[in-house]
């Protein structure tokens, strides 16, 4: 694995009046690994993916994109560039089917006269596309592609948006809390396809509370606390038990973790 960071980002600042969102943050993501962000509830671990993100513009700071300079100014821009986030409130459009929320913003469009000048839609491509990738989750429980989201289940939801940040992320993919609203089924899915991306070359933000998931799947584990990065731990080489007394403060991460 290459120690050139994929996306890397250095002396990052958010400030919402008197409140510290980010203190001079720091973060990298190595090529083909899985790095969970973990910390506790406050930390600012979501104004940093944000920042990654293109939802939140920093007041200081540079994020780097395969050690090119980027100032993403929404997320369409951070998208564009390749990097694709499922948001922990989902960003899914309710009234919509399951195959429209695939492709909402990058719609498949018939070939031709057609589609270049009347716009239509190729609605059977961009259906069987979704139902592909939707399948791959494992999610058989959707039987017709053109149900609307709002009809679906917690559990349902969070798979089509893991499934469309997977199917379409070119360079990095950030999940947030991906597993938060799935059964233990579904959850399993998303883990095998976390590491069916990552065999595939293309790296993962994993940002959770599920200590077991994070154990499973991270390569390194990036700790937030108070606004920053406190330190980065192999989690073969410590416990979960020892990475909550970190990102609680009940514990010192070791000077190597904190110099990483």
């Amino acid at each position: 694995m290459s120690d050139t960071p994929v996306l890397q980002a250095k002396g990052l600042n958010k400030r919402y009046g008197r409140v510290v969102a980010l203190d001079n943050a720091d973060f990298d993501l190595l090529p083909g690994e899985i790095l969970a962000v973990i910390g506790d509830n406050g930390a600012g671990k979501s104004t940093l993916v944000k920042a990654l993100c293109g939802a939140v513009i920093p007041d200081s700071g540079t994020i780097e994109l395969n050690g090119q300079p980027v100032h993403f100014r929404s997320p369409i821009e951070a998208r564009v560039a390749g990097i694709e986030t499922v948001y922990q409130n989902l960003a899914l459009s309710p009234a919509l089917s399951i195959a429209d929320n695939m492709f909402l913003g990058r719609e498949i469009r018939k070939p031709g006269f057609v589609g270049r000048w009347l716009r239509r839609l190729d609605r059977s491509a961009m259906q069987r596309i979704a139902r592909e990738k939707l399948s791959e989750l494992g999610l058989m429980t959707i039987q017709n592609i053109n149900q609307a989201v709002e009809t679906l289940s917690g559990g349902q939801r969070q798979g089509v948006a893991v499934a469309r940040a997977a199917a379409f992320g070119s360079r990095v993919v950030i999940m947030d809390e991906p597993t938060a609203a799935l059964g233990v089924k579904e959850s399993r899915r998303v883990l095998e396809l976390m590491l069916d991306v990552k065999k595939r070359g293309l790296p993962i933000v994993l940002i959770s509370h599920n200590m077991p998931h994070v154990f499973e799947v991270a390569d390194r584990i990036h700790i937030h606390r108070l606004g920053r990065r406190l330190a980065v731990i192999d989690p073969k080489q410590y416990t979960m038990s020892d990475a909550v007394a970190f990102m609680t403060g009940a514990t010192r991460p070791p000077e190597a973790a904190l110099a990483a």
